[in-house]
């Protein structure tokens, strides 16, 4: 491959990166054509890029990104490695849960700023709410507080005496 090919791919490869935000690498070495197949159509359903790299270019392309320190990372980057990009940090965890046989296997992670090394680290993976779900869980949150004190409106007569009332009787 000529010198001029490998920088373009690194560019690309630090631009995806920049993209999605989240990125694991994968092993897939013990795949056959089939299941890799099989996996691509998976990756593709959740929204996650699935993307087989040559470790030193993914290498040069993590070190030539400047706003994060990737080398915690760079032991991972041996053997056959296949990159899942995604925008929703915990996709990737939750497909890769469901192989049973650790095939393919997680080598490591960056997701939510943070760095995940070894496939043991699956499950803490799985457990990272995404952006919508933090979303919804403050949204259930803010509306709590509104529905009680809709419900003690409805609930005291419509009148400031009853609606003292009911808030009191709640209070205690």
């Amino acid at each position: 491959m000529r010198k001029e090919d490998k920088g373009v791919i690194i560019g690309q490869l630090a631009e995806t990166v920049k993209q999605y935000g989240h990125f694991y690498l994968v092993d897939t070495t013990a795949m056959d054509a089939a299941k890799t197949s099989e996996l691509r159509r998976k990756c593709f359903k959740a929204g996650i890029k699935l993307v087989v790299v040559k470790n030193s270019l993914l290498h040069k392309a993590l070190m030539s990104m400047e706003d994060v320190d990737f080398s915690p990372l760079f032991n991972s980057l041996k053997g056959t490695t296949s990159v899942m990009f995604s925008e929703v940090a915990n996709a990737p965890a939750k497909l890769l849960k469901e192989y049973k046989e650790d095939i393919p296997a997680l080598k490591a992670a960056y997701a939510e700023e943070g760095f995940y090394v070894g496939a043991d680290q699956l499950d803490a993976l799985c457990n990272i709410k995404s952006k919508n779900e933090v979303i919804a869980d403050i949204i259930a949150l803010l509306q709590s507080p509104a529905k009680n004190v809709i419900s003690a409106l409805q609930s005291g007569g419509n009148t400031i005496h009853g609606v003292l009332n009911t808030l009191g009787e709640r209070a205690e």
